[in-house]
């Protein structure tokens, strides 16, 4: 029952959000072009920051993440994308989904995807293996408690992002067994950096016109970031790019699928 209860949940949020990729109320706005369903067996990980392959986008294309949230910020994150119509994923660390459950939720009902990023933030390579797993478990349970209200090391949303992109071949080969794709990304916008919105900006796009298309890594615990994203999707819908949101490939899937969901004619 539990099980058949958390794929309930997992399938209205991506319900959830090929709505509003379809059918945004308001005219105008940036979108959300497509839903990109992501196989872990096709792509256990992704990112050319740290490895070979990335994510199959088209020219313009772009995924939007946030890291080390739920914080204060987060909600200003979420009325900026609302407000265009936009969905993103946030990798969450668990001491702030423990702290801050309600903003959790609201990231949820919002109809983004959760994935995970250890309990504290710590520098994984540098710890040993058991050591850095806990941390991982811990922090993929208290995600899942301030979501569903049950901790289990089990994540309903198989990505995972290493903190400081400082994984291990053994931690990487674990998290693969586990079917849990592991996210780098493709360009960032150096947010952890004292910067000011406007010089934000100009640095992400600067980076968006020489890269073209990929997966973007942001922050949203930082103000700075909040207070320049309005910015960056209007830049992204005035200039032609596209936004497309990443969920997991459903188990229960055709086997002959894709990994972006359309049928496999090979």
């Amino acid at each position: 029952m539990i099980a058949l209860r958390v794929a309930l949940l997992v399938l209205m949020a991506w319900t959830t959000a090929a709505w509003a990729a379809s059918d945004c109320p308001r005219k105008g706005t940036l979108g959300t072009s497509r839903i990109l369903e992501v196989d872990p067996a096709k792509y256990p990980r992704v990112g050319l920051k740290s490895f070979p392959q990335t994510l199959p986008l088209d020219d313009k294309e772009v995924v939007l993440t946030f890291d080390d949230g739920p914080a204060a910020t987060t909600p200003r994150i979420l009325a900026a994308l609302a407000r265009e119509c936009v969905l993103a994923t946030f990798f969450q660390v668990g001491k702030g989904s423990q702290a801050l459950p309600g903003i959790v939720k609201k990231v949820a009902a919002g109809g983004h995807t959760l994935g995970h990023h250890t309990w504290s933030h710590p520098h994984l390579n540098a710890m040993s293996f058991e050591a850095a797993k806990e941390e991982i478990d811990r922090g993929i349970a208290a995600d899942e408690l301030a979501l569903h209200g049950k901790a289990t090391s089990v994540p309903s949303t198989p990505f995972f992002r290493f903190p400081f992109f400082e994984s291990t071949p053994e931690l990487l080969d674990m998290l693969q067994a586990r079917g849990i794709v592991v996210f780098g990304a493709d360009f960032w916008a150096s947010d952890w950096l004292p910067m000011t919105p406007q010089h934000e900006l100009k640095l992400i796009v600067s980076r968006l016109k020489v890269a073209r298309k990929g997966i973007i890594l942001f922050h949203d615990p930082r103000a700075q970031t909040a207070a320049m994203l309005p910015d960056f999707l209007k830049y992204l819908r005035v200039n032609g790019y596209h936004v497309v949101h990443v969920v997991p490939k459903p188990k229960s899937a055709d086997k002959h699928a894709t990994a972006d969901g359309a049928p496999n004619t090979h």
